[in-house]
């Protein structure tokens, strides 16, 4: 190959290799083909995928008119025959091709040179080049050339597909992503129905698709994080960020840089330019959790936000407009914090708008069980264990805590039941030392040998009882004992069978 030939495949690979995309690359071979052969016009052809419809892909040489002729006539022509023959083609005289004629009379030119476009699975399409007589040039020399580049641009077609298979991989993980956390914070998935629950199920449907900044109150463990996530799920951004952002997590020094970002030179450290978790969030929620850690500065620069929904960078001048859906926690008492200025009041104003209440776990009993087996199959499946129930002796216990750490305190209890339970049922002696030695549940701090014995025996007889529905009889066999021990038994730990009766 001539070192010229050499030179005009090397710019044109260098053009196709600065492109973005197959369209951006097939300009660049269009284009870079008439500078480097001296030719008329040149134009890339790509098969769509049925085979029988032709995209012209790109051209270098052509008016609006002749592009939108070839676009139409190409698959009449002889010149389609190289997508079955798959080799080079020459046309000597375009004038006498009835169809392609009108790419003579348009430009002058009377020669053209056509190469296939050859992938493993078949023919991609193909490049053409046209002449004037005066710039013809060696059929073998430029079907050389035309080759070389017909398989640069191939490669870029495999790298396109590879891109655009990976593309829509990533989309449709994304779509599953966003249809499984749908279904996770669906209200439906809500564990409850006591009726402080039912009231707080029905003030999140009605905020859930509004852009209304929420403040959710409630002692730690109540369940703010995850109202937080049904809220944004169920709203009209659920296709957008969710960000969370413990205010309390960070030091004062730190927290507005990890909130609104910095520019570069911003403090001692700040080499580079920093996003901060606001921008991050645009077009989706911003969930501050424990807002009431912030510090007095920053609740200022909040503020600003919440009314105007612009901020700016630490270190910077320029307002940064944002479109955010905010959403708020706290577990202290913001109304005392306001009295003594350690929150500000306009703040404090303008989050609380709509606030919603979570109740602690202590007046919501009649959930207990219902969250209780909930835990139970969500550990279940998550250690691979055997554990079909509860016993009436261990829910007894479970119902009679008062949960300072509300429902994660219960959420660990249950998981550390199913982690220790070596039965496919979790008994009392199974759940955390905090629930055997409350008040209520019947046990004591300090327990003799013989006390365990007959703290056991009970709830094995309790247990026995709640299967057979009270029938003393029955619950004797099962426990592998006579119907006199048994009763003797049930006298002695003052079990009354009729509360097993249904």
């Amino acid at each position: 190959m001539r070192r010229d030939s050499i030179g005009a495949i090397s710019t044109i690979a260098a053009r196709l290799a600065e492109a973005d995309g197959l369209r951006d690359g097939t300009s660049a071979v269009a284009s870079g083909l008439v500078d480097a052969l001296s030719a008329r016009f040149a134009f890339v052809i790509g098969l769509q995928d049925d085979g029988d419809i032709a995209d012209v892909l790109a051209a270098s040489g052509l008016g609006v008119a002749d592009f939108r002729r070839l676009e139409a006539r190409i698959t009449k022509s002889g010149l389609w025959k190289i997508v079955l023959l798959k080799q080079p083609m020459v046309i000597d005289d375009l004038g006498r091709d009835h169809i392609l004629n009108f790419l003579a009379f348009g430009t002058g030119a009377r020669m053209l040179l056509a190469v296939p476009v050859l992938l493993r699975e078949g023919c991609f399409g193909f490049i053409a080049v046209g002449f004037t007589p005066e710039t013809e040039p060696k059929e073998s020399s430029t079907i050389a050339i035309l080759s070389t580049v017909a398989a640069m641009t191939a490669q870029a077609v495999r790298v396109e597909r590879a891109l655009s298979r990976e593309s829509q991989k990533l989309v449709e993980e994304n779509s599953h992503l966003r249809q499984e956390l749908r279904e996770k914070y669906d209200f439906r998935r809500l564990v409850g129905n006591s009726s402080p629950m039912r009231q707080v199920y029905d003030q999140v449907g009605q905020v859930a698709r509004s852009n209304a900044t929420v403040l959710l109150r409630g002692e730690s463990g109540t369940g703010k994080e995850l109202i937080a996530n049904t809220i944004h799920y169920n709203s009209l951004r659920s296709k957008r960020a969710f960000v969370k952002v413990n205010c309390g997590a960070f030091s004062p020094e730190l927290v507005d840089s990890e909130l609104f970002g910095h520019e570069r030179g911003a403090f001692d450290g700040a080499t580079s330019l920093k996003k901060g978790r606001i921008e991050a969030a645009d077009g989706g929620t911003l969930f501050l959790d424990e807002i009431g850690g912030l510090p007095a500065a920053t609740q200022l620069r909040l503020l600003r936000l919440v009314e105007e929904r612009v901020f700016e960078r630490l270190g910077g001048s320029d307002a940064i407009e944002i479109n955010i859906r905010l959403v708020a926690s706290t577990a202290i008492d913001l109304e005392a914090s306001v009295a003594d200025r350690s929150f500000n009041e306009e703040l404090f104003y303008r989050l609380s708008a709509f606030s919603v209440f979570l109740p602690p776990l202590r007046d919501r009993k009649s959930d207990i069980l219902l969250l209780a087996e909930h835990f139970l199959e969500k550990y279940e499946q998550q250690y691979k264990k055997d554990v079909r129930r509860i016993s009436t002796p261990a829910i007894d216990m479970l119902t009679a805590y008062h949960y300072p750490g509300n429902v994660r305190e219960l959420e660990n209890a249950i998981e550390s039941a199913v982690i220790v339970c070596d039965s496919n049922v979790i008994h009392g002696h199974h759940l955390p030392p905090t629930l055997q030695t409350a008040e209520l549940s019947g046990t004591e701090t300090r327990m003799s040998l013989a006390s365990a014995v007959e703290a056991f025996e009970r709830d094995m007889i309790q247990d026995a009882l709640k299967s057979t529905r009270g029938n003393i009889a029955q619950a004797a066999r099962m426990l592998d004992s006579t119907e006199r021990i048994l009763g003797y038994k049930i006298g002695k730990y003052r079990i009354d069978p009729r509360r097993f009766k249904r």
